[in-house]
């Protein structure tokens, strides 16, 4: 296999980070919105302050990111948040319609205020948005920045470099404290290989090392060309370190890491063939004990890519933690959620959003324990942050690299690198324009979005199949209507490490299993069955979904888009992509995408999709978690 040269790309970086200071992002005067005064001021209320981003996804520069207007709770979490959207969530939180907090929390009015407002995140802006509130908190020492994973992937540089651009740009952003997700979506030695790049802590107390390779000779030979690393306690069979003790404005901090627990489920395991998985709710209790009594800190937080459901059970039966920073369901709270666990004390449970659309700020007043916390997210507008100078050459060196024949960008060899992008840099292949877009273009919600149908549209072109299915992940940035899609939006749906597509026949009843295995993975009352993503996206075929429901007792009434009914014992022909289990033989997903939408469009380079395959939902009308549903629900 083509390896990745790692150390002439990292020469690269540092030269082009020292050499250039040209800006790539300044405000423009379509987005001449005036910020509030004082918007990003918050001195420090105590003596240490917790800075949090996660799920940032590969977004280096600023994005479009449209929020959820359906995002449902079922059993204990029915009307808690995260799940409540729109109008409702703001009046729950306090917040005005028709301001900046509301363009950032809410799907609202979105088209115009994206206009309005401009792009949010990027890592230049939130390089100095963070060196402003580590100067508020009265210095760095001050200062703890956490990440919560889901960090590496999601973006073509990021596939292309394999993560490396991200931790590169960490390391220049500070970041001082991680876990993973989708950062084991590379292979073992590669991300043992940006652990080591990575200046601050890889932390995962539920990433173990497995025992058969314990006792071969594989691992032993791994940890001996990484120079020890990927076995951090041979007798624990940590994988990682499982804690860190970092001391802030005089006070120590006790920060245990919790990876995604169900990675092996999600993810493709021969990526990680020698590490396991998940919750090991026992062992957190356990390890936060033996902190409590042995390190004697002064607070113990979680730094959690559970899940926000997860985290709120975690945080009820976890005795000891005094707040969670948690991620995946990129769930962007402006306020935490106060728990009491099992012991009668409180613990704050956060969520700071995903693609870099915010930070968040946990000031603790420590002397002897926690005397108080005060806690703010700050949505990140771009063109209101001067961008960084160091951050901004570092990206646009990084984006000037050629695309060539050591490019990885599969699992299957045929497709490690495309002969059609060599010699262009990865500037020139993200720019490239391919339609404009008929409506805004989104993902992010518990059912179809308008992305999605795009990705299963292109699915069903590609192979003449009755039925497309995609993933319902969470990543995936939006794209305006009227405005062109890009190489580059296309690669923020896609960008993964097993995009490899497939066709195939299905019976019926195999094809509605599936439907329902996921919808279960969603909607189980106990939030630690649950997988954190969305609804498998259908394209071709319409059903009837009652959340509410047992499994195999949710869908009903399933259509092809000729009318015909989903019959068990009937073939269909039906494609997809992004396969966990046996690398399939087709087609990279980007490519397909970017020929269906060029050969698509019409006469006035516009890409139209006249139907969207919303699903019909059943007793969800009263729920705070679902408005302004597009297709048809009671």
């Amino acid at each position: 296999m083509n390896k990745f040269d790692r150390r002439d790309f990292i020469k690269l970086m540092g030269a082009g980070a020292a050499a250039s200071s040209v800006p790539l992002f300044w405000p423009s005067a379509a987005h001449a919105q005036k910020m509030p005064k004082n918007f990003y001021d918050m001195p420090i209320n105590g003596n240490a302050r917790i800075l949090h981003i996660t799920d940032i996804h590969g977004q280096l520069q600023p994005v479009y990111f449209r929020e959820p207007n359906v995002n449902l709770g079922v059993g204990d979490a029915y009307g808690r948040p995260p799940h409540i959207v729109g109008k409702k969530l703001l009046k729950h939180m306090g917040l005005q319609e028709n301001t900046p907090e509301s363009y950032a929390y809410s799907y609202l009015n979105f088209q115009n205020d994206a206009k309005k407002y401009g792009k949010t995140g990027g890592y230049p802006q939130i390089k100095t948005l963070l060196d402003m509130l580590r100067e508020q908190a009265g210095g760095i020492e001050n200062t703890l920045t956490l990440d919560g994973g889901d960090l590496w992937q999601g973006s073509g540089t990021s596939l292309w470099t394999r993560g490396v651009d991200m931790v590169e740009a960490s390391n220049i952003l500070g970041l001082d404290v991680m876990v993973g997700h989708w950062e084991f979506t590379y292979r073992e030695e590669e991300v043992l290989s940006n652990v080591a790049l990575f200046k601050g802590d890889f932390i995962g107390q539920n990433v173990r090392v497995k025992e058969d390779a314990l006792f071969g000779d594989k691992y032993a030979t791994m940890v001996e060309r990484y120079d020890g690393r990927g076995l951090y306690n041979e007798d624990s069979g940590h994988a990682f370190r499982p804690y860190v003790i970092k001391e802030i404005g005089g006070a120590r901090v006790a920060v245990v890491g919790q990876a995604f627990p169900r990675t092996a489920n999600a993810n493709p395991q021969e990526f990680f063939p020698d590490w396991s998985f998940g919750l090991r709710e026992d062992d957190m209790i356990t390890l936060v004990e033996n902190i409590r009594s042995e390190e004697k800190p002064d607070a113990v937080v979680l730094l959690s890519h559970n899940g926000m459901d997860v985290d709120i059970k975690m945080a009820e039966r976890v005795p000891g933690l005094n707040a969670v920073f948690g991620g995946h369901t990129h769930d962007g709270m402006p306020k935490p959620l106060k728990v009491k666990n099992k012991a009668g004390h409180d613990c704050w449970v956060t969520n700071a959003g995903s693609n870099g659309k915010y930070v968040g700020v946990m000031d603790f007043d420590i002397d002897n324990g926690i005397k108080n916390m005060t806690y703010k997210m700050f949505p990140i507008i771009s063109d209101w942050l001067a961008p960084d100078k160091e951050m901004t050459a570092y990206i646009e060196q990084m984006r000037s690299k050629v695309y060539d024949e050591k490019i990885i960008e599969s699992r299957v060899s045929k497709y490690f690198y495309n002969p059609k992008r060599a010699g262009k840099t990865y500037k020139e292949i993200l720019d490239e324009k391919l339609a404009i877009a008929d409506r805004t273009l989104y993902r992010r919600g518990n059912f179809m979005g308008t992305w999605d149908q795009v990705l299963c549209n292109a699915l069903r072109h590609e192979y003449g199949a009755d039925v497309a299915m995609s993933a319902g992940v969470r990543w995936g940035t939006t794209t305006l209507e009227g405005e062109w899609i890009t190489m580059e939006d296309v690669m923020t749906q896609c960008s993964m490490t097993y995009a490899e597509t497939y066709v195939q026949e299905m019976k019926g009843k195999d094809l509605m299993n599936i439907i329902e295995s996921v919808a279960d993975n969603l909607f189980d009352p106990d939030p630690y069955l649950q997988s954190g993503g969305d609804m498998v996206r259908l394209g071709g075929m319409d059903y009837t979904i009652d959340p509410s429901k047992k499994l195999y007792e949710r869908i009903t009434e399933a259509r092809l888009d000729n009318g015909h009914l989903i019959e068990p014992e009937t073939m269909y022909k039906v494609t997809g992509w992004a396969s966990v289990n046996q690398a399939p033989d087709g087609r990279l997903m980007w490519d397909i995408v970017r020929d269906y939408i060029i050969a698509t469009r019409d006469k006035d380079h516009v890409l139209r999709l006249p139907k969207i395959n919303h699903p019909k939902l059943i007793g969800v009308s009263a729920n705070p978690g679902i408005a302004d549903y597009p297709g048809v629900m009671s």
